[in-house]
């Protein structure tokens, strides 16, 4: 008999399309990408990656133990231990051979994903809360962190939305832990049918927070960008008991295609148009939160109820209503009850985190790391500062080149003082990157700036992070604002030769120790 955890490779492989098959029907222990994760009675899938091909890696997963190998092309010798599946797209048939191992655990939950540029993270947090705030279970997968059991921890993997083998390991581990529910973040990267890291996942809600600049590098062109975030909204379970829904932000010119890409129903939010489903409105904002009024209309007729958050910036209203819909229409739970909850909601770590001290400036933490996200950051950044805006970011290398004169030219235009340093540089040279963020500073983008900024005056290009944010701080006067951009709650900075531990709080904090602070 075969062990609970172990399956025969033949009760796996029932919905791939198999080109070709050598070798028997070994029981499987475990599904690897990663031949260093691979352990005895493991299947091992050889993909096609951006960097390194996993065929090349076959030999190594079968001296660790591997019993069988998924793999797209023939292979220059055979083992005739080994049991061989050729498929035409492996990324495709890994995660359906790696939901069937863990049982299809997301047809046990109630799953909700959620899709867009910037928020994401947030509103993953914000829905989650709110469910154990109603007394249910909820676990969640997201850029910043995970929940599996009862603690948050740090995202172990290095991509938000990870691949399908560990993400249908995370949804058997929630189910073991007594969760009902799970809340994941829906990258675009994740929905790309290139990568499939959702594949055999369904929703029973999906939440679109907003589209702007970004990943061009892998999705071509923004079209494309926003045709792979729209799977998300394809992807809504149908013929439920209680049917699956959509939810989008009414303000983002891409609402239009994530409304028409689903048949399920699709509730509205939005801060500017009353038509809505869910519409803010009487607004007060504050550096410490937002006040506001929630409308909620429903079968011609309207609810209102005052309400607050301890979230700062109109876009954490934005989030919020997200959040507020999903709990509406996935529990029972009266919208006058679920207002009341609203204050109690925390903010994620690295996101609008203030660093106290003795220093008379304000410090600031932020993961704003694209032009849309500047453009939501920055105006909440100067409406509350008293003095000069100082700003630290960079931008990542290997990625969208076109977005980095964007957010120079958006940091130049609120900012008084700008540090441009190292993000992610990867392979790429540092000051190459730095150079082209300045190019918008200094108004030599398509973007406009009012206010270009002039190196070595109030333009200063640093690539070392660390060095950046000494400086910004000796810069700083009493009253001014120093806003750290980009990293958040990240661990590391990638380099050439691989990453460097890194934390943005506990940088910022022993640069001003250093300082005396």
């Amino acid at each position: 008999m075969p062990d609970m955890d172990e399956k025969r490779l033949s009760a796996l492989t029932a919905n791939i399309n198999i080109i070709e098959k050598r070798g028997g029907d070994p029981l499987i222990s475990g599904i690897a990408y990663d031949s260093r994760m691979v352990k005895k009675g493991f299947l091992f899938c050889a993909l096609d990656g951006l960097h390194v091909d996993g065929h090349s890696y076959i030999s190594k997963a079968i001296g660790l133990g591997a019993a069988a190998v998924l793999h797209s092309r023939a292979l220059d010798e055979y083992d005739e231990n080994i049991t061989y599946i050729m498929t035409d797209n492996p990324r495709t048939a890994m995660a359906s051979l790696s939901a069937a191992f863990y049982g299809n655990p997301a047809d046990k939950l109630i799953t909700v994903g959620v899709t867009g540029t910037d928020g994401k993270t947030t509103t993953v947090y914000l829905i989650d809360q709110l469910i154990e705030l109603c007394g249910l279970k909820s676990g969640f997968i997201s850029t910043a962190a995970c929940k599996i059991a009862d603690e948050i921890t740090k995202n172990p993997y290095r991509q938000s939305t990870p691949e399908a083998t560990e993400i249908q390991m995370m949804l058997s581990q929630m189910l073991e832990n007594g969760k009902t529910h799970a809340v994941v973040e829906a990258t675009s990267h994740g929905l790309s049918p290139k990568n499939n890291r959702l594949g055999n996942l369904d929703f029973n809600a999906a939440v679109f927070t907003n589209l702007t600049h970004e990943h061009l590098e892998f999705h071509g062109s923004f079209e494309q960008y926003r045709k792979d975030k729209t799977e998300l909204f394809r992807k809504l379970k149908m013929n439920t008991k209680k049917q699956s829904f959509g939810v989008v932000n009414l303000d983002d010119g891409s609402s239009a295609a994530f409304i028409e890409a689903t048949q399920n129903r699709v509730y509205t939010c939005s801060t500017l148009n009353p038509e809505a489903d869910y519409f803010a409105d009487e607004i007060r904002q504050e550096p410490t939160g937002n006040q506001f009024r929630l409308n909620i209309r429903k079968d011609g007729k309207t609810q209102s109820f005052q309400t607050s958050i301890q979230l700062p910036g109109l876009f954490n209203i934005e989030n919020v209503l997200g959040a507020f819909a999903v709990i509406h229409n996935l529990t029972p739970i009266s919208p006058a009850h679920l207002a009341g909850l609203l204050p109690k909601l925390q903010a994620v770590k690295g996101r609008m985190k203030l660093i106290t001290g003795r220093q008379s400036f304000t410090v600031i933490v932020d993961y704003a790391h694209s032009p849309g996200s500047f453009r939501k950051v920055f105006p909440v950044f100067r409406e509350n500062c008293r003095g000069r805006l100082i700003s630290v970011f960079g931008s990542a290398g290997e990625r969208d080149i076109e977005k980095r004169s964007i957010q120079g030219a958006i940091a130049a235009e609120y900012s008084d003082i700008l540090f441009i340093t190292d993000e992610d540089p990867r392979g790429e040279v540092p000051m190459d990157i730095i150079r082209q963020i300045a190019a918008g500073a200094e108004g030599k983008s398509e973007e406009p700036v009012s206010t270009p900024k002039t190196e070595g005056d109030n333009l200063f290009l640093i690539p070392d992070r660390k060095t950046a944010i000494l400086e910004a701080f000796k810069t700083a006067c009493e009253g001014d604002t120093v806003v750290l951009l980009g990293k958040g709650h990240e661990s590391t900075i990638i380099y050439a030769d691989g990453p460097i531990d890194w934390d943005e709080q506990t940088a910022a904090e022993e640069a001003l120790r250093e300082l005396g602070y």
